[in-house]
């Protein structure tokens, strides 16, 4: 089994082990594949509430090199490392911060949507409590508007967890069709991936990201999917992954297809 995992934190953002403790559990996982990809936030807004899950500017360099230097260390014929990040899109400032990335040799930059305008979907079930469902609804409509506005500006390989703000079990009372699929069409129309973000399976919400109907919807589409577990320590470097082969084949994709990233290029490759 070629299993891959690009999506994971390290101490870098808001894992809780550093590049060589995430890369050895990776091997000794049997994982054929494993990318590294902190936070990369910078809000047009004052945030410090960022700072605690998110790379630092003056870090780059530093995990760059660290990433790289483990991959010198530890890959061979059987296991590869993959240097990634995970930048956050705000419509805003979207060019400047991946601009601030420089020249660096990733080979994949992930998009993601945290934030509605200052609101973090995903920090905790309390800041959700307060709202109304009307209030629910809106955020939901907007994060698929912001979705749309990541995959059209060009910047980014793979779409994050793509329903993330289903965490904690808040869903919309109103219909969102439209504005789902448009963030699918333009996903599509950019030529991005997305991933099955094992992740979910361990939040209330109980399921990956995304939902079997999106995922089905990307199936239609012909939009490439990756499984990836989002690990932020050592433990769940591969976990959930037989449940995310198995949605896969539910949504019409064929299970022992692979995505293998390298210097930003993707390619194909089947199940070994």
């Amino acid at each position: 089994m070629t299993d891959i995992s690009y999506h994971n934190h390290s101490r870098f953002s808001d894992g809780a082990d550093s590049v060589d403790a995430m890369v050895q559990a990776a091997k000794a996982a049997g994982l054929a594949e494993f990318g590294l990809s902190d936070h990369w936030v910078f809000a047009p807004f004052r945030n410090p509430e960022a700072k605690t899950w998110s790379m630092a500017q003056e870090q780059l360099d530093k995990y760059v090199q660290e990433v790289c230097q483990a991959r010198q260390k530890y890959c061979d014929d059987s296991f590869q490392l993959r240097l990634g990040i995970e930048v956050d899109f705000f419509p805003e400032n979207a060019a400047q911060v991946v601009a601030a990335l420089g020249d660096q040799p990733f080979d994949y930059i992930i998009g993601a949507v945290h934030y509605v305008d200052r609101f973090a979907v995903d920090h905790s079930a309390e800041t959700w409590a307060p709202f109304t469902q009307a209030q629910v609804d809106d955020i939901w409509r907007q994060y698929w508007q912001r979705i749309r506005g990541l995959a059209r500006s060009g910047l980014y390989d793979i779409v994050a967890h793509l329903d993330l703000p289903k965490k904690f079990a808040f869903y919309p009372s109103v219909e969102l069709r439209d504005e789902e699929d448009a963030a699918l069409a333009a996903i599509r129309e950019a030529d991005m991936i997305i991933e099955i973000n094992t992740a979910g399976l361990d939040k209330p919400c109980d399921e990956p990201y995304p939902s079997l109907s999106l995922l089905q919807r990307a199936r239609a589409l012909d939009i490439p999917v990756i499984v990836s577990a989002d690990a932020h320590r050592c433990a769940n470097v591969k976990r959930n992954f037989p449940a995310a082969y198995e949605l896969m084949a539910r949504a019409g994709y064929d299970p022992d297809i692979r995505w293998h990233f390298k210097q930003r290029r993707r390619e194909a490759g089947r199940n070994a």
